[in-house]
């Protein structure tokens, strides 16, 4: 009895040691340097006081920083993240979370209200993905329609072409990559994504990391050389 409860002990501390180790792998896993010479990570107000020479210092050549969510809300930290960014020699870009439950022209103008323009920033880039708070689901032909009228006016804001990311189950509903001419940010923890019609540019490898200067998990993304 002694010897079989020694046992499940010692296999339990084991089972608990492996756990750490994995998890510790996780936390701290990118993709090859090698392969990917180019790394960043996009951030929102979520992730608190950043402090951006510090996440600098640890690899990151550039972030994305959301700017504004569908028609209504700005990011209460786009104004400090972009200046930290910038201060700290970290390339930094603008994001919108794109809304299926406001009109284009409304989220166009809340983005171009929000966020500078200027030379030195990375193109614009636009997130689609479902939201718990729009239950909306326009046709294909609509979404379209409205996604090429927000995009001509943000890119007629900054002057440079849109980088559109899009999730797994909004490219299968609604096949953007196939009804538009941008490039393309897909999305896939630790494997090369391959879910839409184009070849990926950017890839968020893992939205699971974490790194110095940043509170939280945070995404990391990889541009194809």
């Amino acid at each position: 009895m002694k010897k079989t409860l020694l046992s499940l002990a010692v296999t339990a501390v084991v089972l608990l040691i492996i756990a750490f180790i994995l998890r510790s792998v996780i936390l701290s896993w990118a993709p090859s340097r090698d392969q990917y010479p180019v790394q960043g990570i996009s951030v929102d107000e979520s992730h608190g006081q950043i402090i951006w020479h510090i996440a600098g210092a640890t690899g990151v050549d550039f972030a994305y920083v959301q700017a504004t969510n569908g028609a209504k809300k700005r990011d209460e930290k786009f104004a400090e993240n972009i200046k930290g960014a910038r201060e700290s020699g970290v390339r930094y870009g603008a994001l919108h979370n794109y809304s299926l439950c406001h009109l284009a022209t409304d989220q166009a103008t809340m983005f171009v209200t929000t966020v500078p323009r200027g030379d030195n920033m990375l193109p614009p880039a636009v997130r689609l993905a479902f939201d718990n708070d729009c239950r909306d689901r326009p046709s294909r032909a609509l979404v379209l329609s409205e996604l090429n009228t927000f995009l001509n006016q943000i890119e007629a804001h900054s002057e440079k072409p849109t980088i559109v990311a899009v999730s797994k189950d909004f490219e299968q509903l609604y096949n953007i990559s196939s009804g538009i001419d941008r490039t393309f940010w897909l999305e896939a923890n630790f494997f090369p994504p391959d879910y839409a019609t184009k070849p990926w540019v950017m890839w968020r490898a893992s939205d699971m990391r974490r790194i110095s200067g940043v509170d939280g998990p945070i995404n990391w993304n990889v541009v194809r050389p």
